[in-house]
């Protein structure tokens, strides 16, 4: 499959280097306003391919998006040491504003994947501005936060996290609900298998997690200034599920028609994906708390979206 890339900054080039090295895409075009900037990852990355797999990899325009599967939205500022997501939304939403129709001029019915933040309400807008049916416009969500999740929780179980079943929903940022009540260890629940390992999931243990995953983004960003190496990684396993239509059940966001009482808002959940896009949402279930701070997520985001003049 044929993929673009707009926005060759860290979070573009890292997953054009991890989809070009792992063989998901056949070819692989990125584009950046800073053409110089496309030009050099392109040709950095282009040159790692010979080890790995037999990538096409190139810089180029709009017009040369043409023919491709899945455009990857890498564009926009990069969020600064101590800002929030949300604080990024007026920075990011002009970006968008100009790009989407350039690259529905040359693509007109593709898999639109948002990567850029705040991630639920640049894809909600994405979704407006496109015109595209929702399931064809998929945000990155909280991809990332369930992989911090699964791996926070699978190191205090001495466990792999690729053995953890557990999903962070809702806003991709400071509302986001990690889903406890529901997650398992193989087919055991958490608790349990906790308990039975000698390594029990205490409040204090629970405390420690949500807190490691909630603030990951701002501890990483205050040490080397941005994160990408989770998120480039987490944008390839949505790829290679809509490349191989595996109908994959990823946490991502999407405009969802109604959650947790609160209607037309995006934001993430377990969805299937294959082919064509998001094929089924799947709600999971949820305690009162977590429900309530989902219901919360979901408002601030609804609020937030639609104060926007797009």
């Amino acid at each position: 499959m044929k993929i673009g890339i707009v926005g060759a900054g860290m979070v573009g080039s890292s997953a054009g280097f991890a989809l070009a090295i792992t063989g998901t895409a056949s070819e692989l075009v990125l584009v950046d306003r800073n053409e110089a900037l496309a030009i050099a990852q392109a040709e950095d990355i282009s040159h790692a391919v010979p080890f790995m797999s037999a990538t096409r990899v190139r810089a180029g325009n709009y017009a040369d998006l043409a023919g491709a599967g899945v455009v990857i939205l890498a564009a926009g500022v990069n969020q600064k040491p101590g800002e929030t997501r949300l604080e990024l939304l007026e920075r990011n939403a002009s970006v968008f504003q100009e790009i989407v129709g350039q690259v529905l001029s040359v693509v007109p019915a593709p898999i639109l994947l948002v990567a850029s933040n705040p991630v639920d309400i640049i894809t909600q807008m994405t979704t407006r501005l496109s015109g595209l049916s929702p399931q064809r416009v998929i945000g990155s969500g909280t991809i990332l936060d369930t992989a911090r999740f699964r791996s926070l929780v699978g190191r205090h179980l001495k466990i792999s996290p690729q053995s953890i079943h557990a999903y962070v929903v809702g806003e991709h940022g400071d509302s986001e609900v990690l889903a406890w009540s529901g997650a398992r260890a193989g087919s055991v629940d958490l608790a349990s298998f906790a308990a039975q390992v000698g390594a029990p999931l205490t409040n204090e243990v629970r405390m420690s997690i949500d807190h490691d995953v909630r603030n990951a983004a701002y501890k990483i960003i205050a040490g080397k200034g941005a994160t990408y190496y989770g998120i480039g990684a987490g944008l390839v396993r949505i790829v290679r599920a809509i490349a191989s239509d595996q109908g994959a059940v990823l946490s991502v966001s999407m405009l969802t028609e109604r959650v947790a009482g609160v209607e037309h808002v995006a934001l993430s959940l377990p969805r299937v994906v294959g082919a064509t896009g998001v094929t089924a949402d799947l709600f999971p279930d949820l305690d009162p708390a977590e429900n309530l701070a989902l219901q919360q997520s979901a408002e601030l985001l609804k609020q937030l979206a639609d104060s926007l003049n797009v």
